[in-house]
């Protein structure tokens, strides 16, 4: 049903560092962990997946337009860029496919100053914050609904 879709799976700053980093917020289980989850659940939807983890901004906003009309998804954590990269927002608005947007931690009960706030949001289809890793599951389900509806057209993406 969901045969020859793709999803990019995205990552940015520090969360190549999952497991060690702040267990209280981000969890005990690595990166690696985390992507070979998602991608076994999404071949089980016959879906494909890209993944991609950096600390550089400029190679995940490069990462993005190489692939913003490639794929019938996108799942992004950016880490800190979520909270003042109006270049990673700008990037965001050509992505042709859906755009999830993830977070570990409930961004909304963090700090105050400055990391309550998503400059990516309004750029993004769905917003999911504070689930832990089961927010990259919701993410996932969220998408394949979407194929299933028939609201992801693969015709869209220029190979």
């Amino acid at each position: 049903m969901n045969e020859n879709r793709i999803i990019a799976l995205l990552h940015g700053c520090n969360l190549n560092l999952l497991g060690e980093r702040d267990p209280e917020h981000y969890g005990n289980r690595n990166l690696g962990e985390l992507e070979c989850e998602f991608v076994d659940a999404a071949r089980r939807h016959g879906i494909r997946c890209v993944t991609f983890q950096t600390n550089h901004e400029g190679e995940l906003i490069e990462k993005i337009h190489e692939l913003r009309k490639r794929v019938d998804g996108m799942v992004i954590n950016p880490g800190a860029w979520t909270h003042y990269s109006y270049a990673l927002h700008d990037a965001l608005e050509m992505v042709v496919a859906p755009v999830v947007e993830v977070h570990l931690s409930d961004i909304a009960s963090r700090e105050e100053k400055w990391r309550r706030r998503s400059v990516i949001s309004d750029v993004c289809d769905l917003t999911i914050s504070g689930k832990g890793m089961e927010g990259y599951k919701e993410a996932l389900a969220w998408l394949v609904k979407r194929f299933e509806a028939g609201k992801a057209d693969p015709s869209l993406r220029s190979e």
